[in-house]
């Protein structure tokens, strides 16, 4: 059951539950598409996240309470549509040294050896489950449970870009130099955020980040592959 709460004068939340997971996330995605399907006037625009959508319409066109029937009417009718497919991105990731400094902490905090930590890290494939806080930065779902830890008590001013971290039970990658209150346990090479890209964001919500390990020669490596425009991530399709 959804409901439905006002977002200023011209947007509404449509929340779907309190769970971070993917059967929700993909009850979210259809629901969005069966609305553009529905083609209702004066709605401009979507913005899922976790567990709800946020819609925004234009109030002289269509009023909150038009909306708010039209969206109940395709929620309680709808259908399952096609699955659309889905891409893994292959990212390379430096883990520890002095650009992953919280890769102790975690392995001290769980009681793990550095390399579990970077083993288990590496071995889910995260689904996006939207994209935001800076361009470029996706929140990612799928941390293993025994790879959770607190975020700092004092954030960093700074962190690199393309630093990996754990914040609680979410993991991510950060696309610029922020402030971050993550373990940062290590580094990608790869720019998520490029303006001069045809397509500036490198990875979009409903697709899939999985890890692999590189030392420090092959991150130093695949940098300067990249300054060429000779490195490209690899991709693999969804099972």
């Amino acid at each position: 059951m959804i409901e439905i709460h006002l977002l200023g004068d011209s947007a509404v939340s449509v929340s779907f539950g309190n769970e971070i997971n993917e059967v929700l996330y993909k009850e979210i995605q259809q629901f969005i598409s069966r609305v553009k399907q529905a083609n209702l006037k004066g709605v401009v625009e979507f913005v899922p996240s976790y567990c709800t959508v946020a819609i925004y319409y234009k109030p002289e066109i269509i009023n909150f309470y038009e909306l708010e029937e039209s969206l109940k009417s395709i929620y309680h009718h709808q259908t399952n549509l096609e699955q659309q497919e889905r891409v893994v991105y292959e990212v390379p990731v430096y883990y520890g040294g002095t650009t992953g400094p919280d890769l102790t902490y975690v392995a001290n905090y769980h009681q793990l050896s550095e390399e579990a930590v970077i083993r288990l890290h590496t071995s889910q494939e995260y689904l996006i489950y939207m994209m935001g806080f800076v361009p470029g930065f996706p929140y990612l779902g799928g941390l293993p449970p025994s790879l959770a830890v607190p975020r700092l008590d004092h954030p960093r001013p700074k962190v690199q870009a393309g630093s990996v971290g754990i914040g609680g039970n979410q993991t991510g990658i950060y696309p610029a130099e922020v402030p971050s209150g993550w373990r940062i346990i290590g580094i990608t090479p790869v720019p998520l955020f490029d303006i001069e890209r045809p397509s500036p964001f490198l990875f979009s919500a409903g697709d899939y980040i999985k890890f692999y390990s590189v030392d420090f020669k092959e991150y130093k490596e695949i940098q300067q592959l990249l300054a060429l425009k000779a490195f490209e991530v690899k991709t693999y399709k969804k099972e």
